[in-house]
C-alpha cells in the first residue's frame, strides 16, 4: 500500500489559510476519486476537498475548527500501488511518496557526506522533502509554518526575533495566536517609545481590559465563523486605507419609469427578471472605463492598475451575512448579460452553492443599502481595491426642474449614491469626478431604450 498526503488547497490568490468545518470522511472510511473528504472555509466562500485518489484515510492531522496553511498536510490516505498509475512495471508503481523520496535520494546524491535512508525510512524522506515545500524547521529544529513565516516577513521581523517569540503550540511550535499576541505587545513598545523586548522577558501575566457590565437579562452570543472573518476583514481595511466617503443624489425616474413598463415584457422575452442592480453594474462599468485610476490597488509603494473590470455585488446569505460574487468583465456584458449574471450570482449565493473563484479578482464593489430601507451609507473598502460604491433606496421627492418656462417643482425618483474610497491612491477630485459620472449614466439613462 502507498501512501498519499492530502493537503490543504490554495483558494485563491491571496488565501493563506483556511478553516476546516467539517469532515465528511473519517479515519477507517474508504474513498473513491473525486469523493469529498471534507468541507473548509475561508473569508469568502464555504468549500468541499475530494480525494485525489481510490484509497481509505488512515490519518487526520487537524480537528474542525481548526485553521491551517495552505499547503500543509491534513490528511492521509493509503491507495493500492496500481492506484497510481506508473510507466515502470519493472519498479511498481510510482506514488507521490515514491517521487519525494527519488528526490530526496536525488539531494543525496550531490552531498555524498550525507547519509542514505534505509528502506524503512522512505516516507520519513518523503514527509522532510514536504515540510521543505510548504514550511521551514531552522538548524536548532524548530518548525515555522508558512503562514507564520509570511506573517514575520510582512511585519519585518528577522529569523533572531522570530526565534525569541514562545510557541504554545505542539513541541513548543509558534501558531498564529503567539505571533498576534507578539506583534500587539511589539507595537505597544514602539508606541510607548521603547523597542519590543522578546517574548520570553515579557511579564508573566499583563492587564486584561475589562470586560462589558451584564445584567441578568442580557445574553452572550458568540459569533459564528463568518461573522468572526468578516470582522477580522473589515477592522483590517479600516486600519490600511484612509477611508473617505464622497455623496450625490442622483434623479432616477427615467429608471424607474423604463423598469415599469419593461419588467413583464422582459421576464417574458428572455426569462429573467429584470432589477435595478444590473442597471446600476452597467453605469458603474461605464464610469470606470471613464476613470481607469478608480480600478486599481495598492501593493507597498506601487499601484496596480487592473486591466479587467471586475464588479462584486454584497449579496445576503441565509444567515443574514453578507458576501460578494464577482461579475468578471462587467464592461463586456450587455444589460441582459448583466441581469443574467446578478439573478445567477445572487440566487447560488442564498442557496449557498457559490464556487470560491466567483468570490475572487474583484476590482470594485457595488453594495446596495436600498436593500433594506436605507437611504444611505458609508460602506468599508473591499480590500485590496479602492473603492466601494453603496447605492440607496430610490425614493418619491418634490425636486426642482428647469424647463424651457422656468423652475418647477416635481416629484421625482430620487436617490443617494456613496463612495468610499482609499484616500492614499484616490484623491478628492478623482473620487468626486468619478462619482459624479455614475450619477450622471444613471440620469441620462434612455427609457425610450428597446436595446438590452
Amino acid at each position: 500500500m502507498a501512501r498519499v498526503e492530502l493537503v490543504m488547497p490554495k483558494m485563491g490568490e491571496s488565501i493563506i489559510e483556511a478553516t476546516i468545518l467539517n469532515w465528511v470522511k473519517q479515519v477507517g472510511d474508504v474513498v473513491e476519486t473525486d469523493d469529498t473528504i471534507l468541507e473548509i472555509a475561508t473569508d469568502k466562500v464555504d468549500s468541499e476537498v475530494p480525494s485525489p485518489v481510490d484509497g481509505k484515510i488512515v490519518e487526520i492531522l487537524h480537528e474542525p475548527d481548526s485553521v491551517v496553511a495552505v499547503g500543509s498536510v491534513i490528511a492521509v490516505l493509503e491507495t493500492d500501488a496500481e492506484a497510481v498509475v506508473a510507466d515502470s512495471p519493472a519498479t511498481g508503481s510510482t506514488t507521490t511518496e515514491d517521487a519525494e523520496s527519488s528526490a530526496a535520494s536525488q539531494q543525496s546524491s550531490v552531498q555524498p557526506d550525507t547519509p542514505k535512508e534505509t528502506p524503512g525510512s522512505v516516507g520519513a524522506a518523503a514527509q522532510s522533502v514536504k515540510k521543505e515545500i510548504t514550511a521551514v524547521t531552522t538548524a536548532e529544529g524548530r518548525f515555522y509554518s508558512p503562514l507564520v513565516r509570511t506573517m514575520a516577513a510582512k511585519e519585518g521581523i528577522g529569523q533572531a526575533e522570530l526565534d525569541s517569540i514562545p510557541g504554545s503550540g505542539k513541541d513548543g511550535r509558534v501558531n498564529k495566536s503567539d505571533m498576534l499576541a507578539y506583534l500587539k505587545r511589539r507595537d505597544n513598545g514602539f508606541i510607548n517609545g521603547t523597542h519590543a523586548q522578546p517574548a520570553a522577558a515579557a511579564p508573566a501575566s499583563t492587564p486584561s481590559r475589562p470586560g462589558p457590565s451584564l445584567s441578568g437579562q442580557d445574553e452572550i452570543v458568540a459569533m459564528d465563523r463568518m461573522r468572526k472573518l468578516i470582522a477580522k476583514h473589515m477592522v483590517d481595511s479600516k486600519r490600511t486605507s484612509p477611508h473617505v466617503t464622497s455623496f450625490i443624489e442622483a434623479d432616477v425616474t427615467g429608471i424607474v419609469n423604463w423598469r415599469n413598463r419593461t419588467k413583464q415584457r422582459f421576464q417574458e422575452q428572455y426569462g429573467e427578471k429584470i432589477t435595478f442592480t444590473p442597471i446600476f453594474l452597467e453605469a458603474v462599468a461605464k464610469a470606470i472605463k471613464d476613470f481607469p485610476l478608480v480600478n486599481v490597488s495598492v501593493d507597498g509603494d506601487n499601484v496596480i492598475k487592473r486591466g479587467n473590470i471586475n464588479i462584486g455585488m454584497a449579496a445576503a446569505l441565509p444567515t443574514g451575512n453578507l458576501i460578494v460574487p464577482v461579475i468578471k468583465n462587467a464592461d463586456r456584458l450587455n444589460l441582459l448579460g448583466l441581469t443574467k449574471a446578478v439573478n445567477d450570482l445572487a440566487g447560488r449565493a442564498r442557496a449557498g452553492k457559490l464556487q470560491p473563484a466567483e468570490t475572487q479578482d474583484g476590482t470594485f464593489t457595488l453594495t446596495n443599502v436600498g436593500t433594506f430601507g436605507n437611504v444611505m451609507g458609508t460602506p468599508i473598502i473591499n480590500q485590496p481595491q479602492a473603492a466601494i460604491l453603496a447605492v440607496g433606496a430610490i425614493r418619491k421627492k418634490p425636486a426642482v426642474l428647469e424647463t424651457d418656462f422656468g423652475d418647477v417643482i416635481a416629484i421625482r425618483q430620487m436617490m443617494f449614491l456613496s463612495l468610499s474610497y482609499d484616500h492614499r491612491v484616490v484623491d478628492g477630485f478623482l473620487g468626486g469626478s468619478f462619482l459624479r459620472r455614475i450619477g450622471d449614466y444613471l440620469e441620462r439613462f434612455n427609457d425610450k431604450r428597446t436595446d438590452v
